[in-house]
C-alpha cells in the first residue's frame, strides 16, 4: 500500500474468516419534539435491518428519500451508535467497543458524502485536507504523511504537484469529490461508504468518478457500500442491490435478478419510475396503482410498512410483518404476496459509465 504500509497496517481488528461486515437486527431511533416543545415522538429510522457485505464486494443501497439509507450507514460507523443490534466488522462487534478500540476500528471505515464542498474545509489546502485523518490518528512522521498525501492524490487522478496547495474554491465539483475520495483513502481503509457521492455531479464527470471507484476497488481490494436513489446508476456498480423502504429492507439480490424480475411491489414501483426513452414501452400494472407519499416514520403502519401504498395488500399485511425470505437464487424479498417470479420488469433506461479524461 505504498508509504502508509511502512508506518501502519490494518491489524486493528482480527478477522474470523467471515464477511467483512455483518449487520444483525439493527435498530436506530431518534426522539423528536414538536415545535414549541409540545408533544414528542420517536422516529423509527432503521428497524430490524440485517445484511452482510463480503470482502471486495459492492453492495448498492437504494430507496426513496427518508427510507433510512444514510441513517443505516451512520449506525454502521457508530455515529451515533444504534439503539439495538450488532455491527460485526471482521468478526468484532463495533457496538461493544469503546474509546481507543473503537477508534482503531473506525480507521478502517471511511465515508464519502454527496456534497464535497460541504465536507471540505474551505480554508485548508488540499494537502491539509487529505492529511487531516493521518494527523488525527497520529500516523507517521510529517514527511511520511506528506508522502502519503501525494500518493493518494496521484492515485485519484490529481497531480499532487498541481493540486496539493490549492484550496477547495479553486476546484471543480469532480475535482473536489476526488479530494474527498483521497482523504477517505489516506488511512488505507477496508470499507468505504459512498452516500450519494456522485449524485451532485453532471453525467460525464459522474461517469469518470465511477470508473475511478471501480479501479480503486480492484487495485486496493476495497469493499464498498454504495448508497444512491438512482437505480440505473446502482445497477452499473453493484454486485448486489438492497432496497430499503421506511426503515426496512424489503428486497436484496444480484442486479441481474432484481432488475429483471423484481419480487417486491415497491421495487417494481421504483423501477417503473425510471424514465424510459421509448414511449411505446409497456408500464408495469403494479406500479401504476401505487400512489401517495410514504407514511411518517414516527407512526409507521402496522405489519407490512408498504401496505398503505401496495396494490397487493390483504388483511394479513396489516397484522403480520413480512420477513426477508429466499424466493429465488440469491434473491430475497419481504412480502406476503410477492410479484411472481418470471414477471417482466419495467424497461430500464441507462447506459455504461465509460468516459474520457478525468475532471
Amino acid at each position: 500500500m505504498g508509504v502508509l504500509a511502512s508506518v501502519q497496517g490494518r491489524g486493528a481488528v482480527v478477522s474470523d474468516g467471515g464477511p467483512l461486515l455483518d449487520v444483525r437486527n439493527l435498530v436506530q431511533e431518534f426522539e423528536v419534539r414538536a415545535q414549541g416543545g409540545v408533544g414528542s415522538g420517536v422516529v423509527q429510522a432503521v428497524s430490524d435491518v440485517s445484511l452482510t457485505l463480503e470482502k471486495g464486494e459492492t453492495l448498492g443501497l437504494v430507496g426513496e428519500t427518508g427510507s433510512g439509507k444514510s441513517t443505516l450507514a451512520r449506525a454502521i460507523l457508530q455515529a451515533p451508535r444504534p439503539k439495538v443490534g450488532e455491527v460485526l466488522f471482521e468478526g468484532v462487534d463495533l457496538v461493544k467497543l469503546r474509546g481507543r478500540e473503537l477508534l482503531r476500528a473506525r480507521r478502517q471505515m471511511q465515508m464519502v458524502f454527496q456534497d464535497p464542498f460541504g465536507s471540505l474545509d474551505p480554508k485548508w489546502t488540499v494537502a491539509r485536507i487529505v492529511e487531516e485523518p493521518l494527523i488525527a490518528f497520529r500516523t507517521g512522521t510529517r514527511a511520511e504523511r506528506r508522502a502519503r498525501v501525494n500518493e493518494v492524490l496521484d492515485r485519484v487522478g490529481l497531480d499532487s504537484g498541481r493540486y496539493a496547495d490549492r484550496r477547495p474554491r479553486s476546484l471543480s465539483g469532480g475535482q473536489a469529490q476526488r479530494v474527498a475520495i483521497a482523504r477517505a483513502l489516506a488511512l488505507d481503509p477496508a470499507l468505504i461508504i459512498y452516500d450519494e457521492a456522485v449524485s451532485s455531479l453532471d453525467v460525464l464527470i459522474r461517469a469518470q468518478v465511477l470508473n475511478l471507484l471501480e479501479r480503486l476497488r480492484s487495485e486496493l481490494s476495497l469493499t464498498y457500500l454504495f448508497i444512491a436513489h438512482d437505480l440505473a446508476l446502482v445497477k452499473q456498480v453493484s454486485d448486489r442491490v438492497a432496497v430499503m423502504y421506511l426503515g426496512k429492507l424489503v428486497e436484496i439480490g444480484p442486479p441481474e435478478s432484481l432488475y429483471r424480475e423484481p419480487l417486491h411491489p415497491y421495487t417494481v414501483a421504483l423501477l417503473a419510475s425510471i424514465p424510459n426513452p421509448d414511449p411505446a414501452a409497456p408500464r408495469s400494472p403494479v406500479a401504476e396503482t401505487i400512489r401517495g407519499e410514504p407514511p411518517s416514520p414516527i407512526d409507521p403502519p402496522s405489519g407490512c410498512r408498504f401496505r398503505t401504498r401496495c396494490p397487493r395488500a390483504q388483511d394479513v399485511c396489516a397484522t403480520e410483518e413480512p420477513r426477508l425470505r429466499k424466493l429465488a437464487d440469491g434473491h430475497l424479498a419481504a412480502c406476503h404476496f410477492p410479484v411472481s417470479v418470471g414477471a417482466p420488469a419495467p424497461a430500464l433506461a441507462g447506459g455504461t459509465h465509460d468516459a474520457a479524461a478525468p475532471d
